[in-house]
């Protein structure tokens, strides 16, 4: 018998939701759910879970579900876990922390060259990241370690997926795999290098997820 986890009174979301299949009801694409959430799969339904903090992505066919904070609980399931490459939780920003971090981050590229010490402040592992703008604006992302490089993007309803995702694949420009870049969006900032092992399509959501 499955026990409802203590954490289930957490606020903060566990994880992100790629994929769902059949009919599951209570969740669907690209929502956050929280620890400690009963999802029911049947026979047939399928779901693809992220794990923000933990980097893992699991595959789940069938039988019930409780999300946790780091991995699920199944309970007569089919499920296959694997560890993504991502950064885990991303920082928010002011202003002033956006500067200061922007600054460690050259430190760390002039350092790079001559230690292996040296870490970018916030990773992702795609060319086309997903912002979580939760809401409509204009995204700015501008290159740091070249110059020339900016993209400025209205978001809308219509361009933002569940009304707060913005798919750089979908209303931007790829970006430069090992680039370092700035993004902000509504007094908000995000520092962030694209790793030089990035891929070239979209991959798992945690792998790209970049939250304001």
């Amino acid at each position: 018998m499955l026990i409802i986890p203590a954490a289930a009174q957490v606020s903060a979301p566990a994880a992100i939701v790629e994929d769902v299949k059949g009919e599951v009801p209570g969740v669907e694409f690209m929502d956050y759910v929280l620890p400690g959430k009963v999802i029911k799969l049947g026979a047939k339904g399928e779901i693809v879970l992220n794990y923000l903090n933990s980097c893992v992505r699991e595959t789940i066919k069938g039988g019930v579900v409780i999300v946790g904070t780091e991995q699920s609980k199944v309970s007569l399931a089919d499920i296959q876990s694997d560890k993504i490459d991502c950064a885990g939780p991303k920082p928010m920003l002011s202003d002033s922390e956006a500067s200061q971090s922007a600054a460690t981050a050259f430190r760390s590229i002039a350092v790079s060259k001559r230690s292996s010490a040296a870490a970018p402040v916030v990773a992702v592992y795609s060319v086309v990241p997903l912002f979580d703008v939760a809401g409509k604006g204009r995204l700015v992302i501008e290159r740091k370690d070249i110059a020339g490089e900016r993209q400025d993007i209205a978001l809308d309803r219509k361009t933002l997926a569940k009304g707060r995702f913005a798919d750089l694949g979908k209303v931007g420009k790829p970006l430069a795999a090992g680039g370092l870049y700035a993004a902000s969006f509504g007094g908000r900032h995000i520092v962030f290098k694209v790793a030089a092992t990035a891929r070239r399509d979209e991959g798992p959501v945690i792998g790209r997820l970049l939250r304001f």
